[in-house]
């Protein structure tokens, strides 16, 4: 399967009739030699507190950044494995390690016995992709000094959740891109607000060819949201937010067979569950 008809796989889901399964005990108490509180389970996240005289905190290796006051954030692929390795290099030369076990999920999975059968891509949407896929790297990697990675995140806008994070289809055992988001039902023009505070990495000027009107907001440590499909942008790149400011409106630009909001989260290069960040989805208002 062609990485566009992965993403047309991805982005044309829908609602499964099985419904996701319950997640169960998947908030880490403060304990250990971090103090993780979070979700340790797959398309989770968490904070901790690095040790005294922390000089360098890693995560499987890899350096993560830590604030000040100690306080870091680390989170978990939709398929991490089972376990993952947190070291604290001391100033004193020792280190601080703790594995930490990563709850497995069961995702939604449609198993169907013929491949998808999409349009062959337009030559203009060959034309322009790369450019669009460039213009999202550059803004996932900018790192600003935003502290919304520290709040309690709320919901962008309250409604019927559509598609679920890691919802999958698997055409002839061959298997699609995962639906690396939340999607929620609202008519459009209904207002889409910040879910933490945070500053805008990108706003586009022009719709992209498969997610519209894009917004993303960079909340400080590694950690983005995504918007995609709005009707409007009512921010602009540079612009700091504040938790529930308004910074939209829901649409169906782009390739959208509706009108819905399209809300990702992202750590790094590790795509997280909006519902493990956010809590409960609140009756719509």
């Amino acid at each position: 399967m062609s990485s566009f008809a992965r993403l047309c796989a991805a982005l044309f889901l829908v609602p499964f009739a099985v419904p996701l399964q319950p997640i169960g005990a998947q908030v880490a108490p403060l304990s250990g030699a971090f103090r993780l509180q979070g979700s340790l389970i797959q398309g989770g996240m968490a904070i901790g507190t690095a040790p005294p005289g922390t000089r360098q905190l890693n995560l499987d290796g890899i350096a993560i950044p830590v604030a000040s006051d100690g306080r870091f954030l680390i989170a978990f692929d939709r398929d991490a494995g089972p376990t993952a390795t947190l070291v604290a290099e001391l100033a004193n030369g020792g280190d601080v390690r703790e594995t930490l076990a990563i709850a497995p999920r069961a995702w939604n999975i449609s198993r169907l016995p013929t491949l998808p059968r999409f349009p062959v891509p337009a030559p203009e949407f060959e034309r322009v992709r790369p450019g669009e896929l460039a213009e999202l790297e550059a803004a996932r990697a900018m790192r600003t000094d935003a502290e919304g990675w520290r709040q309690t995140f709320q919901w962008p806008l309250t409604g019927r959740i559509s598609t679920r994070f890691g919802s999958q289809r698997i055409y002839a055992g061959e298997p699609g891109a995962y639906h690396a988001g939340i999607d929620i039902a609202r008519a459009t023009g209904t207002i889409v607000l910040a879910p933490a505070d945070g500053v805008v990495v990108l706003a586009a000027a022009r719709p992209f060819t498969l997610e519209g009107n894009l917004l993303m907001i960079d909340h400080g440590m590694g950690l983005n949201s995504a918007f995609m499909h709005l009707s409007r942008i009512d921010v602009r790149i540079g612009d700091r937010v504040r938790r529930g400011q308004s910074i939209g409106a829901v649409g169906m630009t782009g390739r959208a067979t509706g009108p819905h909001l399209h809300w990702g989260l992202k750590w790094r290069d590790a795509r997280i569950d909006p519902l493990l960040v956010a809590g409960p989805m609140p009756s719509a208002k």
